[in-house]
């Protein structure tokens, strides 16, 4: 799936990442600092029923969420993950591989603890301020 939108239209975005057929739980998130990547996370966590505010993990690492039917879904920002040692010993395998919604920020600092079979979204900026978003389910 490809897409190119503005930040006003990010509701739209979600849904359609979240109706992609077999879309895996798992989702790790590309972009350079700023594009978008907490912005759009959060609009995915609200279209999958959770109604509490989200927000970014970066201080604490991963936050948990719980939606209306009971789902859990898990975000990481691992920016200021110093290793993969680090995020290994906060159990972050359990995590990725409890079977729940995994939200994952800065995924290039775990690449070796990363499921084999996950999705990926990579976002960037375009020069007339909008996002284009790529998303790999393969």
């Amino acid at each position: 799936m490809t897409a190119t939108f503005t930040l006003e239209e990010i509701n739209k975005v979600a849904k359609d990442i979240l109706a992609t057929p077999n879309l895996k739980k798992v989702i790790t998130f590309h972009a350079t600092m700023g594009v978008g990547k907490t912005t759009l996370i959060k609009e995915l966590v609200k279209e999958l029923g959770v109604t509490g505010n989200s927000s970014s993990p970066t201080f604490s690492l991963v936050n948990e969420y719980e939606s209306k039917t009971g789902e859990i879904i898990y975000h990481f920002d691992l920016y200021r993950i110093n290793n993969e040692l680090e995020a290994y010993d906060m159990g972050i395998d359990e995590y990725f591989y409890s079977g729940n919604w995994c939200f994952i920020e800065w995924p290039e600092k775990v690449p070796h603890l990363l499921p084999l079979d996950h999705a990926s979204i990579v976002i960037r900026s375009l020069p007339n301020g909008k996002r284009e978003l790529l998303l790999k389910n393969d």
